[in-house]
């Protein structure tokens, strides 16, 4: 009797412990960076329910990127964080910047701050240690010359812990039928060989011009999209977040 009391407590003991196992068993964190279901209907409600600005107060938008876990660097060039530009500067005279909820965004910074919200990413400024004029023309004219002489101007600050990023968005303002000369100065002080880069550009009417091509010449080593976003500066307030989202939806991304 004692020996069959033994092997029933025997048997229900293993019940249990399988049991526990199977509880456990396939259990995952699902986000947006690795196709989980889950995590894909909870960016799309975000989408809905988030406005740019928010996003853009969820991560700082210079310096370091955040220490949140992501694969997602979005390193972009803007006006804004690159101009000391006074509190009450017009956004509708000043060409390249636009204000939303009394914010105000650069162009190519706006369209970052979506795809931030869209991706869930870490946001870098490209940021130049001398900063550029806040009259439009004079920024202009520096910019001209900058192009006209392939000038590298000097960063503020560089990605330190970029290894821990597999995709890279790239976003830039086309000035005068290229990227800003200090993009290039990020392009030759990064190296993003194994890395996915896809661009993002705002432009007059000019789209990308040679600048896929010319991120793929910096970076031979990385794999560069020629699906990129591109906004013209006069239909900034016509993009939507939806818009982003259903461009990202669309890229051949292994990590979404």
């Amino acid at each position: 009797m004692r020996t069959k009391i033994t092997a029933w407590i025997l048997v229900m003991f293993f019940v249990f412990v399988l049991t526990a196992c199977g509880k456990t068993e396939g259990y995952a964190d699902d986000d947006v960076h690795n196709g989980g279901q889950s995590g894909s209907e909870s960016q799309a409600e975000n989408v809905e329910n988030k406005e740019p600005e928010e996003a853009a107060s969820d991560t700082a938008t210079s310096g370091q990127p955040g220490a949140e876990d992501t694969n997602i660097l979005i390193a972009y060039f803007s006006r804004v964080g690159n101009t000391d530009f006074p509190a009450d500067v017009d956004a509708v005279s000043s060409a390249s910047l636009v204000r939303k909820d009394g914010e105000l965004y650069g162009n190519t910074q706006y369209i970052a701050s979506m795809i931030q919200q869209s991706t869930g990413g870490d946001l870098f400024l490209i940021e130049t240690a001398e900063k550029y004029p806040v009259d439009y023309d004079e920024t202009d004219e520096q910019g001209m010359i900058e192009n006209r002489d392939r000038t590298r101007p000097e960063l503020a600050s560089h990605v330190e812990n970029l290894d821990s990023y597999d995709i890279v968005f790239l976003g830039f303002p086309n000035w005068y039928y290229d990227m800003p000369m200090a993009v290039y100065t990020f392009l030759e002080e990064h190296d993003l060989s194994g890395k996915t880069v896809i661009p993002f550009a705002t432009s007059g009417g000019g789209g990308f011009s040679d600048a896929i091509s010319e991120i793929q010449n910096q970076q031979p080593g990385a794999v560069v999209l020629s699906d990129g976003f591109h906004a013209s500066h006069s239909r900034i307030d016509d993009v939507t977040l939806q818009d982003v989202q259903d461009w990202i939806d669309g890229l051949p991304l292994s990590h979404k």
